[in-house]
């Protein structure tokens, strides 16, 4: 069985998101620790969507699917850029 294939259909665009929100967070930029973080946050407040190939889930969604699962995207990367600074401002007063 060849599992290399298998991911989270929402990695790419969450991946994408975190890149192109980060451009508004200068302080951020080249702080890859806390992008992952931001990543992983975003990630987790999505549902799981495992796929072998891209094209073979998006062929499947309807454009109401499409358009949901993009604003879903936009909503927990927004999040977990405040969720992320959020926790990293509090223990940095620790």
């Amino acid at each position: 069985m060849d599992t290399a294939s298998i991911h989270n259909f929402y990695e790419k665009a969450v991946f994408a998101a975190v890149q192109e929100q980060a451009q508004h967070y200068p302080h951020l930029q080249g702080n890859g620790d806390t992008l992952a973080d931001i990543a992983c946050v975003a990630l987790n407040r999505l549902p799981p969507r495992y796929i072998r190939h891209d094209v073979d889930f998006a062929f499947f969604q309807t454009e109401n699917e499409r358009s949901e699962s993009e604003r879903s995207v936009q909503e927990a990367v927004e999040f977990a850029f405040g969720f992320v600074q959020a926790r990293n401002a509090m223990r940095a007063r620790r």
